[in-house]
Parts: structure tokens; sequence; C-alpha cells
């Protein structure tokens, strides 16, 4: 699962250069659900970025604090909650790594995950629209989103066993445009490739989601990646 994401400052046009970016990316070194982030649109064309509620909120749910924060793949048709965003409300959320958890005897190590060459990673997501109040108007509508997760790789799979979908920045625009067919948006969730996320160890203190000071993310143990893995093996 993905509970807490990393968000570093970047520049968003080196992934994307046709993207509208004026919204300005959220940065965070400890970005937890129930608050706002970034996400990347499709808008009268064109690819936009957005700022969004993280825990997805359709118009009929009343209590916020029931709103997923993530969706798993396989279910997206299946349930109510999800189906109609993936349709045509498709999105993609920036990040510079993911947190984890492992679980061990007697406690749960964090780590964090990024690309293993530490470039930024576009997860997949959807995203709806929610209103605080009953008036027609648009006063209080606001957006939400949820990534949308996948099984982990073999690489991944010792410390989770879901991890968001990661789509490709020379895929972005396809992912995201509401012509692209279910069936080849769906094609496009799959296991992330072994070589390119890589996952290290780091301090404790990012179980407190209060914790933002970017020393949190820092590595307190070697990166773990499908090379370091093969030569431990060998």
């Amino acid at each position: 699962m993905a509970g807490r994401l990393h968000i570093a400052p970047f520049d968003l046009h080196a992934l994307l250069p046709e993207l509208d970016a004026e919204a300005g990316l959220i940065t965070s070194p400890n970005l937890a659900p129930r608050h706002r982030l970034a996400i990347i649109r499709h808008e009268a064309g064109h690819s936009r970025l957005a700022h969004a509620f993280w825990g997805l909120t359709p118009s009929w749910l009343k209590v916020l604090d029931h709103a997923p924060h993530c969706a798993r793949a396989e279910s997206l048709n299946e349930r109510r909650m999800f189906r109609e965003a993936f349709v045509e409300q498709r999105a993609l959320i920036p990040v510079s790594g993911v947190y984890i958890w492992k679980t061990q005897p007697r406690m749960k190590q964090p780590f964090l995950v990024t690309r293993s060459d530490r470039t930024p990673l576009l997860l997949a997501g959807i995203w709806t629209r929610y209103r605080l109040d009953t008036t027609k108007d648009s006063t209080g509508a606001f957006d939400s989103t949820a990534l949308i997760t996948v099984e982990a790789n073999t690489l991944l799979a010792p410390l989770t066993d879901r991890f968001p979908a990661v789509i490709d920045a020379q895929h972005a625009e396809r992912w995201l445009a509401p012509t692209t067919s279910l069936e080849e948006a769906q094609a496009m969730l799959s296991t992330t490739p072994l070589d390119l996320l890589g996952a290290f160890p780091v301090s404790k203190r990012v179980d407190n989601p209060a914790c933002q000071e970017w020393s949190c993310a820092h590595p307190t143990g070697l990166m773990q990646t499908i090379q370091s893995a093969a030569q431990q093996d060998t």
C-alpha cells in the first residue's frame, strides 16, 4: 500500500514539456492522506496541474473519513466508488518517492521507494469532484483523488504486497486522455519493471505524519535494487 508520499521540488516540465503547471507543485517530505496534493489531469485538451484532496470523495459520499486514498487496479470496473472516475477522470500524481513499511517481529521499518536513478515518478490515479454543501453553484466544490495500486514486483514483495502503478512519461497523454479505451488504460496498470525502482530504509521519525523535516527521508542503509539483490545471491 502507499500510506505516505515524498514530494521534493523538481522540474515538471523536464518530464512533461507541454504541461500547464501554473497551479504549482505541492511539496512535502512526508505527505499523508487527507491532505492536498498536486495531480495532473486532462482539461480542455491539455494536461494541467491541479490540487486535490488525497482521499477519493464522490458526490454521494457523506463521511470524508471513509474516502479511500488508494484503489486496487483489479476492482476499478467493479466498484461504484471508482468506476465512473476510471472511465474519463484519470490522473497522474508526480512524486519523488513512496513510503512503505516492512513488518518485523517487534516493529515496522519504514522504507522510501524511489526510482533507482532518483528521478521523479508519475503514479496512476483517479479523481472526482465533491461538495461541502448542497448549493447548486460552484461554491463548496473541491477535487479529490486516489492512487491506483497493483501487485508489488519481486523486489518490493518482501516489503509490501501492493504498490502504486507507475506510468511512464511517454505514455502520460494516453493515460490521461478520456478518449483512451478502458481496455488500453487497464493494460497500462502493470507491475513496475524490476530495474526501475529501488528502496532504502529511513528514520522511524517518518512514522509521525507531523514530521515535516526533509532529513526524515535520508537513507539509514543502502538502497536495495534488483542489481544489488542479484549480487547478494552470487
